[in-house]
């Protein structure tokens, strides 16, 4: 293949940056396109958290423009639209990704009880039914615990990033018989470094590593990895 074209595409400016710091470190041959409509979100909340027609709609216009202008993979990057996204995946030929499929399985290779932390509230039931799927496609039943981080998001968007990953280390804390904690979205992975003492999955890398996989060809790892 040549150099492969990949579409990331954002419904938070604030996923930008750690999408194509994931690229840098896990696929830096590849030709990054960044698309974002950052009105996704707010019309999302503002439908009470409900992904509507048209809503699945608009996710299916960006895919095929992604895919009309020769996307050879696409990494979408907002958990909260987890169910839209594979409605609009099932509809074209190249791999699209959703943000978080990659760390669930890492999660569920890593033991049974796992937490999942969010700072945009509408993230928990997609993440939630996104774990759900992958579990029943291994004949497990994982126990889940579930944190929204009040106050992280608005931190990081008014530019204090240091308290929007101390939020996250402290809501982390309250979780410390997890196997295994998921950030469940781009824009917490830089606070994974301010969390010890347990398995730390940020979906980027999780994410790049897997599309990767399915753009190139390249086989899977050995279960029991971490991507």
């Amino acid at each position: 293949m040549d150099t492969p074209r990949v579409f990331l595409i954002h419904a938070l400016r604030d996923a930008i940056d750690p999408a194509r710091a994931a690229m840098a470190r896990g696929w830096p041959e590849a030709r990054v396109v960044n698309l974002l409509d950052d009105s996704l979100s707010a019309d999302h909340a503002a439908r009470g958290g409900v992904l509507d027609d048209a809503m699945r709609a608009r996710f299916r216009t960006l895919t095929d423009y992604a895919v009309a202008t020769g996307a050879d993979g696409i990494l979408f990057t907002c958990s909260a639209f987890g169910d839209a996204i594979e409605a609009a995946r099932a509809t074209v030929a190249v791999p699209v990704l959703k943000p978080d499929e990659a760390a669930l399985e890492a999660a569920l290779d890593a033991g049974p009880r796992i937490a999942l932390l969010a700072t945009f509230p509408a993230t928990i039931p997609s993440i939630t039914r996104e774990l759900d799927k992958v579990a029943r496609q291994r004949g497990v039943v994982p126990v889940v615990t579930t944190g929204v981080v009040e106050g992280a998001l608005r931190a990081l968007q008014s530019g204090d990033a240091d308290r929007h990953d101390a939020l996250i280390a402290e809501a982390a804390a309250r979780h410390e018989d997890a196997d295994a904690l998921v950030l469940a979205q781009f824009s917490m992975a830089r606070a994974a470094a301010k969390i010890g003492g347990r398995h730390v999955l940020a979906t980027p890398d999780s994410a790049v590593a897997k599309l990767r996989r399915l753009v190139t060809g390249l086989a899977e790892p050995a279960r029991g990895g971490v991507s």
